[in-house]
């Protein structure tokens, strides 16, 4: 049997990793791209995530924009 997953280089997934809150989190949107799911696939189990508050969600933005 033919193994054909697709690698994904480090420096792709660790540029997905923010923190918030102390924790390492990525959002659910890279990890569908990642995965090749919709994204509402990965909102099934709600302990998978948590969700972010006005400010954060401002806060993550703000990196945005600084890294582009």
């Amino acid at each position: 049997m033919e193994n054909n997953k697709l690698i994904v280089p480090d420096g792709i997934v660790i540029s997905k990793i923010y923190y918030i809150r102390d924790q390492k989190v990525m959002l659910d949107s890279d990890l569908a791209a990642l995965y090749e799911v919709e994204t509402k696939q990965l909102k099934r189990p709600d302990d998978f995530m948590l969700r972010l508050i006005e400010k954060e969600y401002s806060n993550l933005k703000s990196q945005f924009a600084t890294s582009s």
